[in-house]
């Protein structure tokens, strides 16, 4: 009879955590939405390619490669579509986040905003494509940190830092 008191309140403690908690998604169903909203968005293909999103004291810089260099298809579709998303971005057009991640997506309201103060410089690499940020302004610097800090964790594996 004790062992069945015990267990009982083990099982009631464990339950009572356990109880209907926020309305957000889990992580790993976070980036699963992520990347079906992504694959309407992007045109290469998330399981062969990787994002990379590199802060730095003036802004950063984000790169998408191919993981096969090899992976011509791949490359081109990432430097098309950066290519357009640079020009966009430059205008404060930044639609296509907002798409995959959402309108309160951290520091996309003042990307937004931005007016010229950003500068945003797009080159091809070998094995993909590179858009640097680079602003004098803290409060852009700290978005572009925030926004590259939320794309890093709604891309979960397809991402780096």
């Amino acid at each position: 009879r004790a062992l069945l008191l015990v267990a009982t309140a083990a099982a009631i403690t464990l339950s009572s955590g356990c109880a209907d908690g926020p309305s957000t998604p889990a992580p790993s169903d976070r980036q699963a939405d992520v990347a079906e909203r992504g694959a309407s968005v992007m045109p290469f293909d998330l399981e062969r390619t990787t994002h990379r999103f590199t802060k730095t004291d003036t802004g950063g810089v984000q790169t998408v490669i191919a993981d096969d260099p090899q992976d011509t298809t791949q490359v081109t579709l990432i430097q098309q579509h950066l290519t357009a998303e640079a020009d966009r971005f430059r205008r404060g057009d930044f639609t296509d986040p907002a798409r995959i991640h959402g309108n309160e997506m951290p520091g996309l309201e003042t990307l937004r905003a931005h007016d010229g103060r950003i500068t945003i410089d797009y080159e091809n690499t070998r094995d993909g494509a590179r858009v640097t940020y680079t602003t004098t302004g803290t409060d852009l610097r700290n978005a572009l940190h925030a926004w590259f800090d939320a794309q890093s964790s709604d891309h979960g594996p397809h991402a780096t830092r």
